[in-house]
């Protein structure tokens, strides 16, 4: 197919494309639990491009439901959440958290035909301190996948979110294209600035490392790596597992544990869901200081929200934005204190991801050998979305959800002659894991 077609059944996730169906066939994390309260105000959710409500029923039940009324249309995001139930305030039509309809108070009792109403509605899991929909076709949904992340005790986890105006694709390939670190985010910094053994100190020593890439049965990985003196190799491990998972490698591999959801809204609507477990050495970039003392990767800054509004779009929004050039600083940029002159290493990403716009023409980029990884998860991608439509072929990690536990992205140091793939199991295996029972959860 030509570039422009593989651009488009890459990006577009609405209903019916290629990339939507494909994405509908796993659980997608869609928000905090601690969004939606019980009996409290039902919350708008766009999610694959489709409008929906979300309502926390009175006995703590979730329901994600179509925002329109299958009565006159109305929408549902004026309902009243009373009762273990949303009644539609035009006509009072009542529905559960599965879509039946409870009650047409404003039909006759010899003419009502409730039982024949249904509200378009998904099913519904909690876990890890998230709300997860199903919106694929099964009448029994697959498992979880088995995102070590996951499994982690809520009380060790860090989930964040954070809303991108920009395509799916664009974000997650910001995480999957290493070589950006040692200039967008550590170009002010030097490798001596850093200690021996500190996480960011190979990605400033060599800012142009050399790649290993191969499909996995969870998606897509890369090593990047870089020669050192003594027979030894500096690795990069990092991820991407099927629809739109990654794992970064911006930590120790031995402690490091990571999932990033980039979950379409719509088309031109990220939202980023962040998940980190325990405490990881460099996991947080507030640890990434310079010998000096001060912050030598500009991440140590809080994100700055505005407030959460009620429309499509009006979650987790940050203040530095398109509107106010992400406040970039060109001080800052001009004395080399912040290479790109944006605060807050998220927002870098942020920035360089929105200025493409919201959905970016690949027909104009020229891909270089860094980006390897790109050019190897889209073809995966596409191999995987396009054999759904056409032959129906159920994709990876839909029903074998625990070959997403073999994921694990991080640094480390390997002889330098043992291979990069027996080198990562190596480091896998004498890992620090979460408990197995734990794995139980999603099953």
């Amino acid at each position: 197919m030509s570039k422009a077609a593989d651009g488009y059944d890459l990006t577009r996730v609405g209903p019916g494309t290629v990339m939507g169906e494909m994405m509908r066939q796993y659980w997608i994390p869609a928000a905090l639990s601690s969004e939606l309260k019980a009996d409290g105000d039902p919350m708008r959710l766009m999610l694959l491009g489709e409008a929906l409500i979300a309502f926390r029923d009175s006995s703590g039940r979730v329901g994600v439901l179509d925002h329109q009324c299958p009565h006159r249309c109305a929408s549902l995001f004026l309902g009243r959440n009373e009762e273990n139930g949303i009644r539609c305030v035009y006509h009072g039509w009542k529905f559960d958290v599965e879509g039946r309809c409870l009650e047409m108070p404003n039909v006759p009792p010899p003419q009502d035909f409730k039982e024949k109403v249904r509200a378009k509605a998904y099913k519904v899991q909690e876990q890890a301190g998230l709300i997860w929909v199903y919106m694929g076709a099964r009448a029994v949904a697959p498992p979880l996948p088995m995102l070590e992340a996951l499994f982690v005790p809520e009380r060790d986890l860090t989930v964040t979110m954070l809303q991108r105006e920009a395509n799916w694709l664009q974000g997650l390939e910001g995480d999957i294209d290493t070589s950006h670190f040692g200039f967008l985010h550590a170009g002010h910094v030097k490798a001596e600035d850093f200690e021996e053994g500190h996480p960011a100190r190979h990605t400033v020593a060599n800012r142009a490392p050399e790649y290993k890439v191969t499909d996995t049965d969870w998606g897509t990985m890369y090593g990047a790596y870089r020669p050192e003196p003594n027979g030894r190799m500096h690795w990069r491990m990092a991820h991407f597992c099927l629809p739109f998972w990654t794992q970064t490698p911006n930590a120790d591999f031995a402690d490091h544990v990571v999932a990033k959801a980039w979950v379409p809204m719509d088309d031109a609507h990220t939202m980023l869901i962040s998940i980190y477990g325990g405490q990881a050495k460099g996991a947080t970039y507030s640890s990434m200081k310079l010998r000096s003392g001060r912050s030598g990767i500009s991440g140590a800054d809080p994100l700055d929200y505005l407030p959460n509004s009620t429309d499509w779009f009006g979650r987790w929004r940050p203040a530095q934005n398109l509107a106010n050039d992400w406040q970039i600083d060109r001080e800052a940029q001009r004395t080399n204190r912040i290479y790109s002159g944006i605060r807050n290493i998220v927002m870098q990403d942020q920035a360089v991801t929105e200025s493409m716009g919201p959905i970016v023409d690949h027909t104009k980029e020229h891909l270089a050998p860094s980006d390897v990884m790109i050019s190897r998860t889209r073809r995966r991608l596409l191999t995987v979305a396009r054999g759904l439509a056409e032959s129906g072929t159920v994709p990876p990690g839909v029903d074998d959800a625990a070959v997403f536990w073999n994921a694990r992205a991080g640094s480390f140091h390997a002889d330098a002659k043992t291979d990069w793939l027996d080198a990562y199991h190596e480091q896998l295996r004498a890992a620090i894991r979460w408990p197995a029972p734990g794995r139980q959860a999603a099953e």
